[in-house]
């Protein structure tokens, strides 16, 4: 959350009622916007340790999500009936092996390094992320090597159900605000952060129907 040290986590169907309306309320653009795609149906994935998280946003990083399924499919693969490898498993598995699966030596150092730090306790399992302020768990996070700013947000959004997340670097979220005012450029990070602030405590929801903005 940009700003806060709140937890903010109810993504309840109850809650995003109160964004719709909250949102719809803002101007007519965001009105039209909200009536035309309908109810917000965001989906999180509650179940999903941090580091199981972290790992799956790391295989879809740059990549089309056809291609980050069939990586990932190749990866669990490996593991027989295991739901996901744990962080041991995952540093046992040789870097050829997992070359193989359609990982860049990038992506693998930065896996590598995530199961590692959540063997150390750097990664914290969700009970304890659950505690954790938005901003506190981006900053022990973003010190992995190649974990951004977004890859934790979309940890906070998907896996801890956090209500109030902004995702400033995220071209979408920035291009669907233009497309939303007709604006001739997109926002800046910056820009857009400031904005914002007025979608808060519902900037999660916000976020969702930014990335459903149809193109021009």
């Amino acid at each position: 959350m940009l700003g806060s040290t709140m937890i903010a986590a109810d993504i309840s169907e109850r809650a995003y009622r109160k964004a719709e309306k909250f949102l719809s309320a803002l101007d007519p653009d965001w009105a039209r916007h909200i009536a035309y795609i309908g109810p917000c149906r965001h989906a999180s994935k509650p179940a999903r340790e941090p580091y199981e998280a972290l790992v799956r946003a790391i295989a879809y990083q740059q990549l089309h999500s056809r291609a980050g399924d069939a990586i990932l499919a190749r990866m669990l693969a490996l593991f027989g009936d295991t739901r996901f490898p744990t962080a041991q498993q995952l540093l046992d598995t040789p870097t050829d092996i997992l070359r193989g699966c359609g990982f860049s030596a990038g992506k693998i150092a930065t896996i590598h390094g995530i199961a590692q730090a959540a063997l150390e306790g750097i990664v914290p399992l969700r009970a304890e992320a659950l505690t954790l302020s938005d901003e506190a768990l981006i900053e022990r996070l973003v010190s992995l090597r190649g974990v951004g700013r977004w890859t934790v947000e979309m940890l906070l959004i998907y896996t801890l159900e956090r209500s109030d997340i902004l995702p400033a670097d995220d071209f979408g979220v920035r291009e669907g605000y233009r497309r939303l005012k007709n604006l001739q450029q997109t926002p800046t990070k910056k820009q857009i952060s400031e904005i914002s602030l007025s979608w808060s405590p519902y900037r999660t929801v916000a976020a969702w129907y930014l990335w459903r903005l149809p193109k021009n």
